[in-house]
């Protein structure tokens, strides 16, 4: 639901007003209870701190065990990225000797627009299926969603580099970068961060409370030079009725620990200004039967099925449908420079938005 658009001539034009649909129901009624205890369920009080002030951080969640894999699988994207750099003469030095949390940052410095490129990978490793159907996780978004759980098509990977405003995201609510078929359904997303966060290295901020309304204010395109949507922080305060000056909340989410949001919260990442790049993966889910607001480019993937006990997640499609590639062919965009730095994506005119956005460079 963002509200604005270009017109004939290819021009950006903003909504006067937010959009009126509302649902607060959505994102503050509670589903019924699980019947039975199950591994990884939050305590009572954190799933009313969900739907009552639309996040909820839990710092002990994963062991370091269950990350590792997902680091691992991080760095052997990381390798593959800088060998195509190489290999195609974009970088002379492959920085092999850097370490996990520095190469990424020594790669940007190579060839601008590293960072955005390993954000834009749309093919999902082993490692991230694993950590998205984690049963602990599962148990927790049945007391979000209830007992039918699929994955939604928008996940990622974030490559937070220092200082690098392609990967510091305004104020935003997710809804802002769907179709308004999904304004009705909850899509509870985790923050999972890949090294202790804080507000020097570029943790969360959510305005508690913030979605309380059920709406989806007005959003601006784009920030600064980036593809990313921006709340203006005056539109905030008039349509969501916060106070920010009391609801703004620096979540610092521990290694381990995940933060859950839904898709009406407004939040945002600080600004990196620390040596590191700060990793994290955002991974999102809502009920099968509902709209996931993807313009109709991909379908979510079934994760459960409250009548198949034994149901097994197939990922055959899903895991390698890329999402940005469908994204360029719905708007017209050629993919065949694979270095371009370039988000591309569509948006619903039924709010007031034209699905022929042209892509912004990263």
């Amino acid at each position: 639901c963002v509200c604005f658009w270009r017109d004939y001539k290819g021009e950006y034009k903003m909504a006067a007003e937010p959009c009126d649909a509302t649902s607060p129901e959505t994102y503050t009624v509670q589903p019924p209870e699980p019947k039975e205890k199950k591994p990884g369920q939050l305590e009572k009080w954190q799933v009313e701190q969900y739907f009552e002030k639309g996040y909820v951080l839990v710092p002990n969640f994963f062991t370091r065990e269950e990350l590792d894999p997902v680091k691992d699988a991080i760095s052997e994207l990381v390798d593959v990225l800088a060998n195509k750099l190489f290999a195609a003469g974009k970088i002379d030095d492959k920085c092999e000797k850097a370490g996990f949390y520095q190469r990424l940052i020594m790669l940007e410095k190579h060839f601008p627009g590293t960072a955005v490129l390993l954000h834009k990978l749309g093919v999902l490793p082993p490692a991230f299926q694993a950590l998205w159907s984690n049963e602990r996780l599962l148990n927790v978004m049945e007391q979000f969603i209830g007992p039918d759980i699929a994955g939604h098509p928008v996940w990622n990977l974030r490559t937070k580099t220092p200082r690098n405003e392609q990967v510091t995201v305004p104020w935003h609510q997710d809804n802002a970068y769907l179709d308004a078929s999904c304004l009705t359904t909850l899509q509870p997303t985790a923050w999972i961060p890949l090294l202790d966060t804080n507000a020097n290295n570029g943790c969360m901020q959510v305005v508690s409370g913030g979605h309380r309304l059920g709406k989806t204010a007005t959003h601006t395109c784009c920030s600064g030079g980036t593809w990313y949507v921006d709340l203006n922080e005056d539109e905030m305060v008039k349509t969501l009725n916060v106070n920010l000056d009391q609801d703004v909340v620096t979540c610092e989410v521990p290694y381990g620990g995940v933060l859950f949001l839904n898709n009406c919260i407004p939040h945002r990442s600080l600004e990196n200004h620390s040596d590191k790049t700060r990793w994290s993966l955002d991974l999102r889910w809502q009920n099968p039967t509902k709209s996931n607001g993807f313009f109709g480019l991909k379908d979510c993937v079934v994760m459960r099925k409250a009548d198949d006990p034994d149901y097994v997640i197939d990922w055959s499609k899903f895991a390698n449908t890329d999402r940005t590639k469908l994204q360029a062919k719905e708007m017209g965009k050629n993919m065949e420079d694979e270095f371009d730095a370039t988000i591309t994506w569509a948006v619903d005119e039924t709010l007031g938005n034209s699905p022929s956005q042209e892509t912004h460079r990263g």
